[in-house]
């Protein structure tokens, strides 16, 4: 197939058969609550030797321990293995043919927890309470860019974590203080609750949704990488700190490594506006990703 683009130019559609999506949602699925990534490891390993509670640093040997264990047998890293959350890059020359591309990944998750005996945690209505069966539907986010690929990343986002994520609608003159105010606010009423030691993701800006997302969003960065901007650099830098002050120390039992970072995304937003989100993760920050 063609489209034709900005410059009169025509360009080939790339079409990717629905079940190529099926398929690797499915191993996303099961990638991520198998295999720990190696940033991650790396960062538990770090916090060993910077960690001064001999409880902290024995809780932390097991975490790193869990991911060995988990990763050479195919087991699930914890027994909550998620709520699937997709963000998608939809080139804009890319046709899903067979099915739409939201259904592909629906199909992907049933079929990555089922076939990979994951635990199903999504239930029909907050309400009503009955589990779907299958951890369907997902929560799918689907921007389009530019080019012909295909680009699918995964986090599998436990309850423990999630519940302790917040947003605020602050005024632009709260300004920094006030956005380090809530943000280590959150951290410190959360406690033991996410699992420490946590992944604190912030976003700043946009509307009430989008720094939601801005925040999920900023999970996917590696462990152990700067900031680009020096401004935002520094920010994250002194919110660890603040947050490893706290004490709450590795699975709650008191130390110096609460967090292992805190990653930034922000956005333009109103001038009326500050909005901001937290997004806790907790020590097994279990993202995968594939590029079709």
């Amino acid at each position: 197939m063609k489209d034709t683009g900005q410059d009169g130019v025509e360009a080939k559609t790339r079409v990717i058969p629905a079940e190529t999506v099926i398929s690797a949602a499915a191993r996303l699925c099961q990638e991520a609550n198998y295999k720990l990534p190696e940033d991650v490891v790396s960062a538990l390993i770090r916090a060993v030797r910077r960690e001064r509670s001999a409880l902290g640093r024995r809780v932390l040997r097991l975490l790193v321990k869990n991911a060995e264990i988990a990763s050479q047998g195919q087991y699930p890293l914890c027994q909550d293995c998620g709520l699937a959350v997709f963000f998608v890059q939809l080139g804009s020359r890319v046709q899903v043919s067979g099915m739409a591309l939201d259904e592909a990944l629906a199909e992907g998750t049933r079929r990555g927890y089922r076939e990979g005996f994951l635990r199903a945690s999504v239930v029909s209505d907050p309400f009503l309470r009955n589990n779907t069966g299958d951890n369907t539907p997902p929560v799918v986010q689907i921007t389009t860019v530019p080019g012909e690929a295909l680009r699918i990343r995964f986090l599998a986002k436990g309850a423990g974590s999630e519940n302790m994520s917040r947003i605020a609608m602050l005024s632009p003159t709260d300004g920094v203080d006030g956005v380090r105010e809530f943000v280590v606010g959150c951290v410190r009423r959360a406690g033991a609750n996410p699992c420490p030691p946590i992944v604190v993701g912030v976003g700043i800006g946009g509307s009430m949704e989008r720094a939601a997302e801005l925040a999920k969003l900023s999970l996917f960065r590696k462990l152990g990488s700067r900031h680009s901007d020096a401004f935002y650099r520094r920010m994250e830098a002194e919110l660890l700190r603040a947050i490893n002050r706290l004490g709450i120390g590795p699975a709650g039992l008191g130390g110096t490594v609460t967090a292992l970072a805190v990653h930034i995304l922000a956005a333009p937003c109103h001038i009326a506006s500050l909005p901001v989100a937290v997004n806790i993760q907790c020590h097994s920050l279990r993202r995968s990703e594939v590029v079709l």
